[in-house]
């Protein structure tokens, strides 16, 4: 489509006094305005001529797969048989926040190319349908706007990435984790070696029919037992698709959930996961070797930010039926008072009385704050006092949960997967599983 340009405007309104005061003091000279007017339409339709003569072509080159909150960018390219100026926007579908608008000058014959970032705050599929091109004129007079089709799409999951390249960094640390068998003094009760007695060794270890039969103290070595069950279950209900900072606490712990399921695959231990709301969306049963993680991945990729309240009585016995030894059990979900975390108490300590169960709740920043903030008026008062219960009302649903036996974390969306490991390191020390 071809339109004026601001140009046009002004070509004919700064002309418009001085045809004016021709046409009150002098009107035999009326012409005048007619042969401007003729002018101005005559260079319109000049510049409208080039315009149509004007060809464009635009690629773009995105990729595939977008990690959630990682930086990303698409690669488009402009390309013009004539020089032109032009501003252009792309349309952006999906979970995406929207480009701006851009300005671009391209060479005639040659082609410039530039990077658009993509910000992603939920997972999907993001889009990039069209691009609207407004070119001007060689003249400045008119502009035609042009929309090509670009068709280019990527879909958003988890930021893989960055929890490879946390698992990465955390298996090179001098970590109690690694090839060799790591011997702690008083851990682990399997069983490993025979070892001559030194001073310093805990004397609980001596092996007194060994020591007899070689005529010298003999001490047992343990090490850390392996081949653990790890299930790593989320909540996939209403509460989790709050936003903190941008990012859903859906997403937020999937991430910590995986980078704790790569340091339980490198201690040597089985890695499973389980998605519930309503009822169990996706289970994936514990097993060994890193191809776990790829089908924890796939099981969790098409599930949706569900509307539904979560069936805790449902999910957490369906759970419990499924796991056919011991195991630790990592919970992340969410709750906002003593009266809805009644049945997630109940069945979480029912859990709790075969399985090993850590029990992690994303703190919600927003409440912190509003009990910070100095209260000024009466309606700042009454924040500060909710946030208050809000907060006293978790105090009692973690320590209802000690109680039970149920290891309860509570931590900000940036910490948890580092408290997660931190407490999964300490627990396979302590040999509580």
């Amino acid at each position: 489509m071809i339109h004026p340009a601001p140009r046009a405007a002004w070509a004919l309104g700064s002309a418009s006094p001085l045809l004016l005061a021709i046409a009150l003091l002098v009107p035999s000279w009326w012409p005048v305005g007619v042969a401007w007017l003729a002018f101005v339409l005559a260079l319109a339709a000049a510049d409208a001529l080039a315009l149509l003569r004007a060809r464009v072509e635009a690629k773009i080159a995105c990729p595939p797969v977008l990690y959630l909150g990682e930086p990303a960018a698409a690669r488009l390219t402009l390309r013009g048989r004539q020089a032109f100026r032009a501003e252009f926007v792309v349309d952006v579908e999906g979970p995406a926040d929207p480009f701006d608008p851009e300005t671009v000058q391209v060479p005639g014959g040659s082609s410039v190319a530039f990077d658009l970032p993509i910000s992603t705050h939920r997972r999907g599929m993001v889009r990039l349908s069209r691009l609207w091109l407004r070119v001007k004129g060689p003249l400045g007079i008119m502009t035609r706007t042009l929309r090509l089709d670009l068709a280019a799409e990527a879909s958003v999951i988890p930021n893989i990435a960055a929890i490879k390249r946390q698992a990465v960094a955390f298996m090179a640390q001098d970590a109690p984790l690694g090839i060799k068998p790591q011997y702690q003094k008083g851990s682990g009760t399997e069983f490993e070696a025979l070892r001559e007695y030194v001073p310093g060794l805990d004397p609980r270890g001596i092996d007194w029919k060994h020591s007899a039969r070689h005529h010298k103290l003999l001490c047992k070595e343990f090490q850390t037992e392996r081949n653990h069950h790890v299930v790593l279950a989320i909540d996939t209900g209403r509460l989790m698709a709050e936003e903190i900072d941008g990012i859903p606490k859906l997403d937020r712990g999937f991430q910590a959930l995986l980078l704790l399921g790569y340091v339980s695959l490198k201690a040597g231990d089985r890695v499973g996961f389980c998605a519930f709301d309503a009822r169990t969306r996706a289970f994936v049963a514990p097993s060994s070797g890193f191809g776990v993680i790829g089908r924890i991945q796939r099981s969790f990729a098409p599930l949706d930010y569900s509307p539904v309240e979560t069936n805790f009585t449902l999910a957490l016995t369906e759970l419990g039926g499924r796991l056919r030894r011991r195991s630790l059990v990592v919970v992340v979900t969410d709750f906002v008072d003593t009266v809805t975390a009644g049945l997630m108490i109940e069945n979480l300590g029912r859990l709790a009385r075969r399985h090993l169960v850590v029990f992690a709740a994303l703190g919600n920043p927003a409440v912190a704050e509003q009990f910070e903030q100095p209260a000024g008026d009466l309606e700042a008062a009454a924040r500060s006092v909710l946030a208050h219960e809000l907060m006293r009302e978790r105090r009692s649903v973690m320590s209802q949960l000690n109680r039970l036996g149920v290891f309860c974390i509570e931590t900000s969306a940036q910490q948890l997967d580092s408290v997660l490991v931190s407490r999964y390191l300490a627990i396979k020390h302590r040999d509580q599983i």
